[in-house]
């Protein structure tokens, strides 16, 4: 089993051009984009050369270079790369980002400023120029300052259930098929026959590939708190963010939403800034687990702040949500107590672990730095998934959105199409 939906060359890169092909927007360019935004996660290539390297076609493509991009300070940059920045930070200089002009605008008359090139990301340029506007920048508070939601789930608890899926998609009115949780049961080399479980939500990444490649800035990163966001009233649906994340967990929204938006709360959906993050997303939109962002701005009341709807549902006490930068948060102190328990003897022998117990997170390697920790075996590259305990028809729920509405559509002989 792989829970890697990066866009790899080979078979899988065929499978994301077409799933690219679907929308009116530029494929190649979201396929090399997607590949070259985990290189810069990992280090491979750096924050400025990936933005120069496609601007130009960004532009040509969508008229506007709005990603979130973390350029780096005039005073640290290479020689040939500080005009270029300060350009860009004259540019946004005394620029009200809240005032009347719009951002777009601001960003297009930033463009002749800087010599054609245009502005790209408002926080992360603003932050060039010694500014800020709150919501930019990609990694959000610095390690240890201010708010960091992010979970603990101890994979050795899960009976794989389905509970947290069935809330997550009823909390947040999601259409069947659009899963923003999903439980993998698989079997794995060297564990006999045991079924394993590995429940997958956004890991909400601090440095997180979705939003470097979001040509209009509506997947962003909320700097209050590290939430990975989508504004709804932004997103074109280019799917560019769904290529370029490792784990899978972006839903492009086919067809109407099942639950309109008229029975949808307001306080389902908007953020604490005033910007549609929450709930479903619109017909023609992504969407994704949004960690219960209207939880989190204490819109479903104090008692709910630092909670999530997967989390209340799960009997089996596998999820904790909770502050990553509070030592003693649900999640960092579910850690401790099970390292605890399972402490080594290094009165004979020093040199071992402190603990026994075995934490990962996915693709740690891809240097995304998920803010999701796993207790627990993980998966291997020889993993594979299998059938699990409950099926998900039992539950209401569906696997795929896109059959649910194809479906529809054969019933019907050219009813709504995906």
């Amino acid at each position: 089993m792989s829970t890697d939906e990066s866009p790899p060359p080979g078979d899988d890169e065929e499978r994301y051009r077409r799933l690219l092909d679907e929308t009116e927007h530029d494929t190649e360019l979201g396929l090399e984009m997607g590949r070259d935004a985990q290189r810069v996660s990992a280090g491979e290539l750096s924050e400025l050369e990936f933005y120069r390297r496609y601007h130009d076609r960004i532009v040509e493509e969508f008229d506007i270079d709005d990603r979130e991009i973390d350029l780096p300070d005039p005073d640290e940059a290479e020689p040939d790369d500080v005009g270029f920045l300060d350009r860009i930070g004259s540019a946004l200089e005394g620029i009200d980002p809240d005032g009347e002009e719009s951002r777009r605008s601001v960003m297009k008359k930033g463009a002749a400023a800087a010599g054609a090139m245009a502005v790209g990301t408002w926080g992360s340029a603003q932050t060039a120029a010694g500014q800020g506007d709150g919501h930019g920048g990609g990694a959000g508070a610095d390690e240890g300052d201010g708010t960091r939601w992010g979970m603990t789930i101890n994979l050795n608890n899960c009976d794989g259930c389905l509970a947290c899926m069935v809330a997550c998609n009823q909390e947040h009115n999601l259409s069947r098929g659009a899963n923003w949780m999903y439980v993998f049961a698989f079997e794995d080399e060297g564990q006999g026959d045991e079924t394993n479980f590995l429940p997958r939500t956004c890991q909400h990444c601090t440095d997180s590939p979705c939003t470097k490649v979001c040509p209009v800035g509506a997947r962003h990163t909320r700097s209050e708190d590290g939430l990975v966001l989508t504004d709804y009233d932004i997103c074109i649906g280019c799917r560019y963010c769904e290529v370029s994340c490792p784990y899978g967990v972006n839903y492009f929204q086919w067809g109407e939403p099942d639950v309109p938006e008229s029975e949808v709360d307001d306080a389902h959906q908007i953020d604490d800034r005033g910007r549609w993050v929450g709930s479903r997303p619109p017909e023609g939109v992504m969407g994704k687990c949004t960690f219960c962002v209207d939880r989190q701005d204490g819109q479903m009341g104090e008692e709910k702040i630092g909670t999530t709807a997967c989390e209340e549902a799960c009997a089996m006490d596998a999820i904790h949500f909770g502050d990553l930068n509070d030592s003693e948060s649900p999640p960092n102190q579910h850690l401790r107590e099970y390292r605890e328990g399972q402490e080594n003897d290094l009165s004979e022998f020093p040199n071992r672990k402190a603990h026994t117990a075995s934490t990962f997170k996915l693709m740690e390697e891809r240097g995304t730095e998920p803010n999701v920790r796993f207790v627990g075996n993980e998966p291997s590259p020889h993993a594979e998934q299998v059938e699990g305990p409950v099926a998900y028809e039992d539950m209401g729920l569906t696997d795929d959105r896109k059959e649910v509405l194809d479906e529809g559509a054969s019933a019907t002989q050219g009813g709504e199409s995906a």
